[in-house]
Formats: structure tokens, sequence, C-alpha cells
């Protein structure tokens, strides 16, 4: 069973998306009454048109969703125009550090999808006595998906056959790794111009925020909610895929008990194994910058 810790947009479509494939039975949970109970009720009716067989159900009780095999957070603040995501981490740190208390079965995997992702996902394994590898949260593989879409946009071509890999920390300091960028293997500088590849790693780092300035009022859902449900789903189904998720790394890179996005096999035990790409110096540098930022914003917290 999947527990999802937040009903909103993400979590809805979540749940929805978990449905469409039939991953597994899905529990939602949300703080305001009624809530998971209503989305819940009308994804189940949506089943007899859409063909799925996955039981949804709502629950005003946070166990039932906490209890689960995955558990997939995506409670708290959602970005807004002008929010810059310092703001954001103020407003959903407390959230976090209650539900790494809280999800005690050890063999428990949990998905972090609230934001910033990678401050929250080290924060939680702070607080948390789960296993580094069971804890992930959404990250370069998002800035990927999104990237794929672009290239895949600009070629007129299926996005199935576009490749991009993304690490680092969720925000403006991404690293896209453009040697791992490909078009059914083939390097994506042999159908696009330096300055067209470069315009399209600007868009894929200002996605996230622009969605935000178009639609006013409304964070990302739709992208994340599919990332969320694929990303269970690899777990769910032990398929070994390699995704590119946040979780606390080990020293790669000389980096520890900082939560970054790298290659990871994922399977059922979670991001079972980190896998270390050929970065650059200078890419190099800027994992490590950004590994500085997170620690160093956890220790001027007082509460993290």
């Amino acid at each position: 069973m999947i527990g999802i810790i937040g009903s909103g947009n993400v979590g809805a479509n979540t749940a929805f998306f978990l449905a469409e494939k039939g991953v597994d039975h899905v529990t939602l949970f949300d703080i305001q009454d009624g809530l998971a109970q209503g989305k819940a009720l009308d994804m189940m009716e949506a089943a007899p048109i859409r063909g799925y067989r996955t039981v949804i159900s709502g629950t005003n009780d946070p166990q039932d969703g906490l209890n689960a095999d995955i558990v997939i957070i995506t409670a708290g603040a959602v970005r807004k125009p002008g929010m810059d995501r310092d703001a954001l981490f103020q407003a959903n740190k407390e959230i976090i550090i209650d539900y790494a208390k809280k999800i005690t079965r050890p063999d428990t995997r949990v998905i972090i999808v609230s934001e910033p992702v990678d401050l929250l996902t080290t924060l939680f394994a702070r607080h948390s006595l789960l296993p580094p590898e069971q804890i992930m949260g959404l990250g370069g593989i998002l800035d990927a998906t999104r990237l794929r879409f672009l290239i895949a946009d600009e070629l007129g071509v299926s996005m199935e056959n576009v490749a991009a890999q993304v690490v680092g920390r969720h925000s403006d300091d991404m690293i896209i790794l453009h040697d791992y960028c490909c078009v059914s293997g083939v390097p994506v500088e042999h159908f696009l111009s330096r300055e067209t590849i470069d315009r399209l790693f600007d868009q894929t780092r200002q996605a996230g925020g622009l969605i935000v300035e178009l639609a006013g009022r409304a964070s990302a859902y739709y992208g994340p909610s599919a990332v969320a449900a694929d990303l269970a789903e690899a777990i769910c189904h032990d398929t070994g895929r390699v995704l590119s998720v946040s979780r606390i790394l080990s020293g790669q890179f000389g980096i520890t008990e900082t939560a970054l996005s790298l290659p990871c096999v994922i399977n059922r035990a979670g991001a079972s194994s980190i896998l270390e790409p050929r970065l650059d110096d200078s890419q190099i540098q800027t994992l490590k910058t950004s590994a500085r930022t997170i620690q160093e914003t956890l220790k001027e917290d007082t509460h993290a």
C-alpha cells in the first residue's frame, strides 16, 4: 500500500497517476477534514470509465498513511510568485520533522515531494531512524523529465527516445550533464547547435519558476505528481531503474550527510546504490557548494 500525506494538487494527482498505472492501493491523508475522502471518492467514481482497479481511499488519521510500504510526502506550502526557497523551507520544515519522527515502520520507503526538496530530504534524514537508501526526494529526475520534453519538442521527436541526466541541487545551480543528453543514443549536439542546447538548459533551470509565474496562484503539480508516481512504481516493482533522486550522500565527490541528486539504482530497497557520473572540476565544485549551502542553512536554523 502507498500512503500519500497531503491531498492537494500534487497528492491527489499522484494518487490518480498511481491508480492509472495500477501500481498499488493508495491511502490519502490531509489535515483538512473531508478533503482526502472527497478526492478519493471522486477518483474512484472515475474508475469505471478509466478502467483502473486500484483502490484509492481517504482518511482523517495520518497513521493510516504512515504505516504504508511507501509514504509520499506532498504536504506543506507551495511556491507562490515572488517566494524564494528559504521562505518555503521555513514554512515546511516543521511538517517534515514531524513526519520524520512519526514514521517508525523500519521497512517504509519515503518519497519527499515537498519543497525545497534537497533541504527537506536532508532534514528528514536527520530526524528519522530510517536508513539513507529508504529516504528519497524528487530532484534531478523531475529536472531531467522537463529537459527531455524540451529537447523532444525542439526536435519534433518522441519523448520516449530522449534521455537526459541532471544532478545536484534542485535549484538554479542544478548540474545538467551535457554528455548524457542524447536522442536514441546519439548525442544531442548532433541535432542541435550549442546556442540552442544552452537555451534549453536555461529553460530547464527556469521551468518551475515559470510555471508559478504563469499560473499565478499554483505551483507545478502535474509534472511532480507524474515523477512521484513513476518513482513509486520503480520501488514497488523492484525494477532496478537508474533515476536521479535526492538522497543522503555517503562520500560521493567528498560529500556526506547531505541530500543531493545523483543517479541511483531504484529497487524494492529504495535508492539502493549511488552511481557517480563523470563530472569536470567545475561541476564537482558546484556540487560541493550546493552541499555547503544546505548544511549552512540547517546549521543556522536552530530547529533543524
